[in-house]
């Protein structure tokens, strides 16, 4: 017997099934009629979200600066696979993450140049 309400533990079966079915896949949630409701966010979470992703940034860069080489040629080619080719419609999000990629290698490569400055 569970302690918990029987809509609890339907859900709890219906996503256990989907787990074991197709490798916990969500493809079959929209045949559920399951919605998720999301409002708008405010400023507060706004904030917050802006202090985290330049937290985030700022720790790629470090990353980036103490990989080896390899990992930044492998960035500059993810950004150059995300950029538009040749005849395709650029969209603006995915040239500004390309963007975006390089200038984090390049603030890093500049952390890397002074790390190895100080070297003996």
């Amino acid at each position: 017997m569970s302690i918990e309400s029987p809509n609890v533990d339907a859900a709890h079966d219906r996503a256990i099934g989907r787990w074991e079915n197709d490798g916990g896949s969500s493809a079959g949630l929209h045949q559920q009629q399951m919605q998720t409701v999301a409002g708008e966010i405010g400023d507060a979470e706004a904030s917050n979200l802006r202090a985290r992703l330049i937290a985030l940034e700022n720790l790629v860069v470090a990353l980036l600066a103490g990989a080896p080489d390899g990992q930044s040629v492998l960035v500059r080619e993810m950004a150059a696979y995300i950029s538009p080719r040749p005849g395709a419609t650029p969209h603006r999000l995915t040239v500004e993450a390309a963007r975006n990629m390089l200038a984090l290698v390049e603030r890093a490569a500049h952390y890397k140049s002074l790390d190895r400055e100080s070297e003996p």
